[in-house]
């Protein structure tokens, strides 16, 4: 079983498993502030549960890829959308600053 790491927090999931659902299932979001009530539910339009991953997971698709080319994220962050998501391995979340997640200090 793949296990996520966030937050200090070790969570043991299904591979496949969407990383937003993991979180919200571990009583964890992927969320800053009020986008945990303001975000488009995991449709992938909203851009708020952008996270910056570390192991295996799927593939960027299209919907993640558009969002991602969007203000006030750009896809040269190397952030990903939480659900749009699937763990495939072990991974590290990391979840930075601003509304969206999007201030990524390197």
């Amino acid at each position: 079983m793949p296990t996520v790491r966030f937050r200090g927090k070790t969570i043991e999931c299904e591979e496949g498993a969407v990383l937003r659902n993991v979180l919200l299932d571990a009583g964890e979001t992927p969320h800053n502030g009020t986008s945990h009530h303001l975000n488009c539910r995991g449709n992938g339009v909203c851009g708020t549960c952008a996270v910056e991953l570390d192991g295996s997971v799927s593939d960027r698709n299209a919907k993640e890829e558009n969002r991602l080319s969007k203000t006030p994220h750009n896809l040269e962050s190397g952030l990903r959308l939480a659900c749009q998501t699937r763990v495939l391995g072990d991974v590290a979340v990391e979840k930075h600053d601003g509304f969206w997640g999007q201030k990524v200090n390197r």
